[in-house]
């Protein structure tokens, strides 16, 4: 009797622990199961944006912190257009400083050539190869607003007829570049790898005006800063998204030069060029 007794009150205790287990377990697992579903009018650009793999685990399954390679990957896109969102605006203000003051004063026309035509090459070479917008989409703002830049320093510098020959000739040669039968893609590869000395180099004209001043002139604050930020992050979203060295390379020195501008803008912050060395607009 006492033997059924002690097996009987056994058996409620191991019930009795065993029920609170089940339920925690079929808590855990509904939690576990339990997954984020956006509307489609959310869902459908997320998608477009990081793809169904990287949707799934991070938003569907809330997987932001176990999947650090999607999270990269979304991080970069994010980063991708913002960069491109601000390289359609960047030197905006740069083209109303100087239609405002009626002066390119400070601008470096040869920087402006070498960085407009670099910009081109990049573009073009860039949609040639097929590569997703969120990597290079600001380049082709960023050639558009420089072509104006250059067009305005020239009209500035009443150098009207170099003005309508370096229209016609930026507009031949991009479509040079664009053609497979004209550029063919070996020839167009060799000239995107020139384009990192060529970006480089477009800086320097600048950055030793600058120097030479004392003063950055009517250089665009937001436009500097912004392309600085730019370029860095630009970085970041190339080593995720692409394996080409040459354009991470191009990237790198890119924010490099970039910063330096950058510094400048700081170190000469209110200064006005201390003699005029050029006239208004007129060529390094």
């Amino acid at each position: 009797m006492l033997r059924a007794s002690t097996t009987v009150l056994s058996s409620w205790s191991t019930v009795a622990i065993a029920a609170p287990l089940t339920q925690s377990q079929d808590m855990s697992s509904q939690i576990s199961e339990r997954k984020l579903v956006l509307p489609r009018l959310l869902r459908d650009p997320a998608v477009a944006l990081i793809g169904e793999k990287c949707y799934t685990s991070l938003i569907e399954n809330l997987g932001i912190f176990s999947d650090l390679e999607c999270l990269k990957y979304a991080i970069s896109k994010g980063l991708g257009f913002g960069i491109v969102l601000g390289g359609s605006i960047v030197k905006i203000p740069q083209i109303i400083t100087i239609l405002s003051s009626g002066s390119a004063q400070g601008l470096s026309l040869t920087s402006y050539y070498l960085e407009t035509f670099s910009c081109a090459i990049s573009l073009a070479y860039n949609f040639r190869q097929g590569n997703p917008f969120s990597t290079f989409g600001e380049t082709f703002f960023l050639t558009l607003q420089n072509f104006i830049i250059t067009l305005l320093i020239l009209f500035y510098a009443r150098q009207r007829s170099q003005l309508l020959v370096t229209a016609i000739g930026f507009l031949a040669v991009f479509q040079a570049l664009s053609s497979q039968t004209l550029v063919p893609a070996g020839v167009m590869s060799i000239l995107y790898a020139a384009t990192i000395p060529l970006t480089l180099s477009s800086k320097v004209p600048q950055i030793y005006t600058n120097f030479k001043n004392s003063s950055t002139g009517q250089l665009s604050v937001f436009a500097v800063f912004n392309y600085f930020l730019g370029s860095t992050a630009r970085v970041f979203t190339t080593m995720t998204e692409l394996d080409d060295p040459l354009m991470l390379a191009g990237n790198v020195l890119a924010a490099t030069f970039n910063g330096i501008l950058a510094i400048q803008m700081i170190a000469y912050w209110g200064k006005k060029p201390e003699r005029v060395t050029e006239k208004p607009g007129k060529a390094d």
